[in-house]
């Protein structure tokens, strides 16, 4: 018989981005409620936003962000979702879950509701597998093993450092995408869990995300976004891209697949359009960029790799658009806020290189 995952509920903040009320919060409550949430309230600071009661949660806004990051504020985003990455800084557990407003809970296709959080916390707590496939995906699930093949010396894993959730209903497309398809919904439930292989990069979507914040914490930037900025949308993009080769040189492993949530509403894609144009063109020089980059021996740290990305991205994206050049700055601000936020984790090694 499977173990019961352990809740971790004294280790793990859930974190959630919001301009409304969250009144969602009520059909998550059977698995949300003994967790601590951080919301972080994006927009009009004087809005009031209502949370429903017995829920443990501290909430954060704009001018609580200036307060307590004074001038290093302006590496967190304003008017975008990308403001979560707050809530990550501010945390002090060893785990973080991030989910959006809009996203409910969704059902087995048994009817069985799923526990988004303990599949999460599974995923976090089992090793992954990047340095070699496996082709029936997750070894370490019940009912599941290496195949034959398999080297031996590599089944012993790395540590997980993100889990990557999916969505039934509305995917998580592009603008050009809904335009073309603006009626079809996810209905397929695939049972299977992925480690993304060494080497590969992947869109990292945040609406169901989790991650081992003392692993990883540092690169879980979203960058500068939204208000003021030429890019929407690529947020959860450019942490997913940063995470990943970081994730390779500190041999450290992502997974991708359960669970799932129920994705509600379909952001408007003419709005989606204006907020992504300029990332579908540069995508195609960020991709190529983060394929061919090495990270130097050194770098043992977080921290560390972060900070020579952000020389990178300075050195050879700042080509493509000068908005790169004051990302790069926002990168080593992010890293330094971190640093005072969190100086016990400030000189550790993550990983190994």
């Amino acid at each position: 018989m499977a173990s019961p995952t352990p809740l971790l509920k004294d280790e793990l903040d859930i974190v959630i981005p919001t301009i409304r009320n969250l009144d969602f919060l009520e059909m998550w409550r059977p698995f949300f409620q003994p967790y601590h949430l951080i919301i972080v309230q994006d927009g009009d600071p004087s809005k009031t936003i209502k949370v429903p009661e017995g829920f443990d949660y501290e909430l954060y806004n704009r001018n609580d962000i200036n307060r307590i990051l004074g001038p290093k504020a302006n590496c967190i985003s304003f008017k975008d979702s990308a403001c979560r990455c707050f809530g990550y800084m501010v945390s002090k557990k060893k785990y973080i879950y991030t989910i959006d407003d809009d996203c409910f809970v969704a059902n087995e296709p048994s009817g069985k509701k799923i526990n988004a959080l303990e599949q999460h916390i599974k995923n976090l707590l089992c090793p992954s597998t990047p340095f070699f496939f496996n082709t029936l995906y997750d070894p370490y699930r019940d009912g599941a093993d290496f195949v034959r093949g398999y080297p031996f010396s590599l089944r012993e894993g790395v540590p997980t450092a993100v889990s990557h959730g999916l969505w039934l209903n509305i995917p998580d497309y592009d603008a050009p995408t809904q335009l073309v398809k603006p009626l079809e919904r996810n209905t397929r439930y695939v049972d299977a869990v992925l480690t993304i292989p060494k080497g590969t990069l992947f869109p990292m979507c945040g609406m169901n995300l989790a991650f081992d914040r003392e692993l990883i914490g540092p690169a879980m930037y979203f960058g500068l976004m939204g208000d003021g900025q030429p890019i929407g949308r690529y947020d959860d993009m450019w942490a997913g891209w940063c995470c990943k080769v970081i994730c390779d040189h500190l041999g450290l492993g992502i997974k991708t697949g359960l669970p799932y949530i129920y994705h509600s509403k379909a952001s408007n894609p003419f709005v989606n359009l204006r907020k992504e144009y300029k990332g579908i063109f540069w995508q195609e020089d960020i991709i190529p960029f983060f394929q061919s980059i090495v990270l130097p021996k050194e770098a043992t740290s977080v921290q560390k790799c972060y900070i020579e990305l952000a020389k990178q991205v300075k050195d050879k994206l700042s080509k493509v658009d000068p908005y790169f050049d004051k990302l790069a700055d926002a990168m080593v601000t992010w890293i330094e806020a971190w640093d005072e936020l969190n100086p016990a984790g400030a000189s550790l090694a993550n990983g190994k290189a």
